[in-house]
Order: structure tokens, then C-alpha cells, then sequence
């Protein structure tokens, strides 16, 4: 399980932390499960090792997310600007997780970039940007969280793993995985689930926590969608669901209330190509998601200045939504032979 973090490339950030350190972890705009999951579990690791901790978001996050141990310390950064740019610049180091490139924290990516800290990053994205001193990238691993806890066994503190850190990295996994679904779900992944459960984690109750926890608007603003948006393409294995800013007002839609949608499309037989769009005041934000050798990354890509997984991508687009899906229709025809494998 640990071939990920050879143990000479990790010593250099051993020794980094063999005394105590300010550290500030940060990770994506929006972030999900995983985001949160691993800074988190990250969090509660250093803080056990007695370094002095922050978590700073770039923005808001579901509040699906605020049971995990830890979360009432974490800063957002809109909501505090000032203190959040302060102990950037006080760091001594910077953890940057479950992102590739400095642009996805949006607000922060100039902060980060310019920060004096030592950069450590530890993601499963494609291609990371250089602009860290120590890079763990993965991307054939699950989820960040599998590779923080393949982190802190590769540091020697296997030991060190409590309930409150095997919670965190619990729900990462279950979150990126769409509850241990995925191809990237591999053996070595189901064995160190069970290691953090060893730990402490109790699974079911991770789980009523992150998906049992929904507002009653956000149910009926599901049943909209499935009744009332969903359209199959049967051609192409394809389906699809919108919502506009106009019908999310109707159900007060918030933060993370989209979460998951994009999956009940792909949950219908014979269907290999689900996407998702959901229209803010700047942009239509696209979720994609794809079974076996699709990739819905490559389309994003090439088509909605995205990207992310083969199998799970997201991408945007600023032309209305009603252009956007004109434009993902006209493209399917290109895939029509990966679609009908």
C-alpha cells in the first residue's frame, strides 16, 4: 500500500516536520467530500504531531461536510480575508490538496503562488502546475484522502491514526468514489478503509452524515429534476439534466445542494455518458460523468475548459444554457463509436 510514497522521497518533508511548524492547508474553490476529508484528516494528523494548524477554504462548502472533526476551526477565506492572508504569510508551510493547478482556488491562486512557505502538494489531478517544493501526485489513486493516509503511514505514524483523522479520510474516500463505486476503488483502497474503521471510523454512521443530511428543498429539487429535466439520447447512451438560476431560486437552492445529481442520470441502464448543468449568475457549470473507458475527461477538456477524471470531469461554459446544450448535443456525434462500444 505505501509503494505510492517511496520512503526517500517522503524523508525530505519528514525532517520538514520534526519540529513544530505554522502550517496553514489549503485546498480547491468549492470543495467537496474529498477536499474536505483530506485537509481535515491532514488537520487532525499535524495537530497530534503538535504543529500550530489552519485550514483555509477558498469559498463555502456544504454543510453536509461540518461534522467532520475539525471543521469548526477552518477559515474561509471571504469571510475573513485579512486573518486568512496573515497566517498564509506567516506559514512556514503550505499544504495544497486535491488540486493541480493554482487557478482552481480562485481568490487565493496569487496568495498561494507568492506565499515565501514551503509548498507541499499531495493530489490525484492530471499534470500538476510547478509551483511546489515537494509534489506527491497520483492520479491512478481514488481519492486525496486514500493518499494522505498513505502519507502519514509512509511518515512511520500509522500509530498515530485516531477516530477523529480516520473520519475525515473516511468520508473522502466514500465521497470520490460515489460510496466505494468507482473503477479506482482498488484492493489496497477496500484494505485501507478498513484500516481506518480499525481506527475508528464508523461507516454507516459517514455515511448518514454525508448523503442523510439533505434539506427537504433540495429532495424536492431532485424530484423536479428527475421528473421534469431529465432527457435521454438514447443514439449515444447518453443523458442529461439542466437547471436553470431561475429553477434553483424556486427550491433556495445552496451550496452543495447539486451535489449527486449528475449520478441518478448515469443510474439507468444502458446509459454510459450523464452530464449535469446548472446555470449561476456568471456561467453554466457542467458535471460529467462516464462509465468504463469513456473518457468524460477528454470532453470537458476539449469542450468546456475542464477537465478531472476519466470517469468524473467538470467543465463550464458561458453562453447560456440553452447554447450549452445545443453545443454538448452537437458534439455527441463525434463520440458515437466510444459511446456504442
Amino acid at each position: 500500500m505505501n509503494e505510492r510514497f517511496p520512503y526517500n522521497e517522503v524523508l525530505p518533508v519528514t525532517n520538514l516536520l520534526e519540529f513544530p511548524k505554522k502550517i496553514v492547508i489549503t485546498t480547491h474553490h468549492k470543495p467537496d467530500g474529498d477536499a474536505m476529508g483530506s485537509s481535515l484528516g491532514l488537520y487532525n494528523y499535524l495537530i497530534e504531531k503538535g504543529h500550530d494548524v489552519t485550514v483555509i477554504t477558498p469559498s463555502d462548502y456544504p454543510d453536509f461536510l461540518f461534522w467532520m472533526p475539525g471543521n469548526d476551526k477552518v477559515i474561509q477565506f471571504p469571510k475573513d480575508t485579512e486573518n486568512a492572508k496573515k497566517l498564509i504569510a506567516e506559514a512556514d508551510m503550505l499544504f495544497c490538496l486535491d488540486y493541480n493547478q493554482p487557478d482552481r482556488t480562485e481568490v487565493m491562486a496569487e496568495i498561494i503562488v507568492a506565499s515565501k512557505a514551503i509548498k507541499v502538494l499531495i493530489d490525484h489531478h492530471l499534470n500538476p502546475a510547478p509551483f511546489c517544493d515537494h509534489v506527491f501526485s497520483y492520479p491512478l489513486s481514488c481519492a486525496t484522502a486514500e493518499l494522505i493516509y498513505q502519507f502519514i503511514v509512509a511518515m512511520d505514524d500509522k500509530g498515530i491514526i485516531n477516530k477523529d483523522i480516520a473520519e475525515c479520510l473516511y468520508a473522502g474516500i466514500m465521497a470520490d468514489t460515489n460510496s466505494f463505486r468507482f473503477e479506482t476503488m482498488t484492493s489496497d483502497s477496500h484494505r485501507i478503509i478498513a484500516a481506518l474503521m480499525e481506527a475508528g471510523a464508523v461507516n454507516y454512521k459517514i455515511h448518514e452524515n454525508v448523503y442523510d443530511n439533505f434539506s427537504f428543498n433540495r429532495m424536492k429539487m431532485v424530484g423536479y429534476c428527475l421528473y421534469n429535466k431529465l432527457v435521454v439520447v438514447p443514439e449515444y447512451h447518453t443523458a442529461y439534466i439542466s437547471l436553470s438560476k431561475e429553477e434553483s431560486k424556486q427550491f433556495d437552492s445552496g451550496t452543495g445542494d447539486t451535489e449527486g445529481i449528475v449520478n441518478m442520470a448515469l443510474e439507468i441502464k444502458d446509459i454510459k455518458l450523464a452530464a449535469f448543468f446548472y446555470e449561476n449568475e456568471k456561467e453554466v457549470k457542467i458535471s460529467l460523468r462516464s462509465k468504463g473507458t469513456f473518457s468524460a475527461k477528454e470532453m470537458a477538456q476539449t469542450h468546456f475548459e475542464g477537465g478531472g477524471h476519466r470517469n468524473a470531469s467538470g467543465g463550464k461554459s458561458y453562453i447560456g444554457m440553452e447554447e450549452t446544450i445545443k453545443k454538448f448535443l452537437s458534439i455527441l456525434p463525434a463520440y458515437e463509436k466510444e459511446l456504442n462500444k
